[in-house]
């Protein structure tokens, strides 16, 4: 059974930065690729950043250039640094191993002044 529990959310104003982290279990981690959604009030869940086993990355385009998607093997973790946040980069967070029907809890960024 695959767990994700998501941390580091918060409020921070816009410029600033974030990061997130999600730690996996239940899984071989290693061999699986791992993805970063956010979903904010009223919007559908989207993808923000996904990297695979062979840590192959990609993003968003509203993203690109202000995120970056890490892992760490060894503690199962996955990261997401949000550099430059936005208003619009508002939502909630969550981890899941793609294609898994996985999801953690979530955790809340909200970027204001």
């Amino acid at each position: 059974q695959v767990q994700l529990a998501e941390s580091g959310g918060g409020l921070v104003q816009p410029g600033g930065s974030l990061k997130l982290s999600c730690a996996a279990s239940g899984i071989a981690f290693s061999f699986r690729s791992m993805g970063w959604y956010r979903q904010a009030p009223g919007k559908q869940r989207e993808l923000v950043a996904h990297i695979t086993a062979s840590y192959s990355t990609n993003y968003a385009d509203s993203v690109k250039g202000r995120f970056t998607i890490s892992r760490d093997n060894a503690k199962n973790t996955v990261y997401l640094q949000m550099n430059s946040l936005k208003p619009d980069d508002t939502a909630v967070y969550y981890c899941s191993v793609p294609g898994s029907g996985s999801w953690g809890q979530g955790t809340q960024v909200t970027v204001s002044s």
